[in-house]
């Protein structure tokens, strides 16, 4: 995640070549999170239907997916390989491992492809950055940039509307596993021409400068390292249980299946805002103001249980998780500025470490009852704590 920052200097023009390559990050983002990273949200309903898993299984099997973001997101730190083929292998990676999810495996075996699916995830998200400050920049349109990164929100609710469509049709678990692993291969196989090779080979951590010796940490940094964690492991929750609370809430009414979309609707749209609420309010506050709404979401479903409830958290939630995230490393890069890449690597493992650790903690809280409110309780209490940190003034760094 840390190498959004990267891009938000892309830009193009009204050129149709510079729209059609925007909408091909665009895809490319829907299926590396819509697909690799968040499939497993929409489609958790119908495998706890089926039987194949329990709230804790599911859980842990989520939190596979987070580790492997987190290994690839450190090991795209320091191998070098052009963003084009990262890309390209990396969208085969989603397609093949998301297909092997509709096998009768056993559970280490899911465990394995959904690591692999994060890892290919992160190279994904890393390289269309790379990819786009290269080969976006010359058309001088801020404007693709944040259409490429509203891909991460069209996939998810691309993916929600169609198990939607699978849900209605009583379609099961593995249907919709092999299902979303061929729109991946899919889509895939209709942007690949969009990757051929022209970026240079650089280093990851090249895309943010080179760090200037050992970087100098102070209470500011920290506190920024923190509250990018404590958001992994707040909003990470409901991006994993959302549709599962929601079909608790409406007895098992079809209906549940539309708070994935509404999350990932938010998401979209909300992306296409940051540039000009940075401009207005700035980052800081824009990131603590997020936190706010973020934990009032997070705190609905545990005040009413009902679908209203769920629905306004999937707004709240939806609509915040993106605006943090570039609003935060818009902030890393402010606050740090040429050692940027050495604060920006430590709020993404900082971010994805709670990532795995928020399903873990819904996993050990259930008791197998599917009850949800001691990690939503949890979540929402260190988001809205965060959120005072961010507002406490800047302290001059020290030399």
């Amino acid at each position: 995640m840390s190498n959004k920052i990267s891009v938000s200097g892309c830009a193009a023009t009204a050129a149709p070549t510079g729209v059609a390559k925007a909408f091909a990050g665009l895809a490319a983002l829907a299926v590396a999170m819509g697909i690799g990273r968040f499939a497993f949200t929409p489609v958790l309903p119908m495998m706890l239907q089926d039987g194949s898993l329990s709230i804790a299984s599911g859980g842990l099997l989520a939190s596979a997916n987070y580790l492997g973001y987190l290994l690839g997101a450190l090991s795209a730190m320091w191998i070098r390989v052009p963003p084009e083929k990262a890309i390209r292998a990396g969208l085969t990676a989603i397609g093949l491992t998301t297909v092997a999810m509709a096998l009768p495996l056993p559970y280490a075996g899911w465990l394995l492809l959904r690591l692999a699916a994060g890892i290919a995830s992160a190279w994904v998200l890393i390289s269309v950055s790379a990819w786009c400050m290269e080969t976006l920049a010359k058309y001088r349109r801020p404007f693709l940039n944040s259409l490429v990164f509203a891909g991460v929100g069209t996939g998810i609710a691309s993916a929600g509307l169609l198990c939607i469509a699978l849900i209605q049709g009583g379609a099961a678990a593995s249907h919709a596993w092999m299902t979303l692993g061929v729109v991946s291969v899919g889509v895939t196989a209709l942007i690949w021409r969009f990757f051929r090779r022209q970026t240079p080979v650089v280093p990851a951590q090249q895309a943010h400068g080179t760090p200037s010796g050992r970087y100098s940490w102070n209470a500011q940094a920290l506190r920024l390292v923190a509250c990018y964690g404590i958001f992994g492991f707040g909003y990470i929750i409901p991006a994993t249980f959302l549709p599962v609370m929601a079909k608790n809430a409406l007895q098992g009414s079809v209906a549940f299946g539309w708070s994935w979309p509404v999350f990932g609707l938010a998401a979209a749209l909300s992306t296409l805002t940051v540039a000009a609420l940075v401009a207005r309010i700035g980052n800081r506050r824009l990131w603590m103001i997020s936190h706010f709404i973020m934990a009032a979401g997070i705190l609905l479903p545990v005040i009413s249980s009902g679908i209203a409830a769920i629905f306004a958290a999937a707004l709240c939630v939806g609509g915040t998780f993106m605006v943090i995230t570039l609003a935060a490393l818009q902030e890393a890069k402010r606050v740090a500025g040429r050692d940027a890449t050495v604060l920006l690597a430590a709020m993404t493992s900082a971010f994805a470490t709670g990532q795995i650790v928020g399903p873990l903690t819904v996993s050990a809280g259930t008791s197998g009852a599917g009850n949800f409110s001691v990690g939503l309780i949890i979540a929402a209490v260190l988001i809205a704590g965060s959120a005072f940190l961010l507002a406490m003034r800047d302290k001059p760094q020290q030399s």
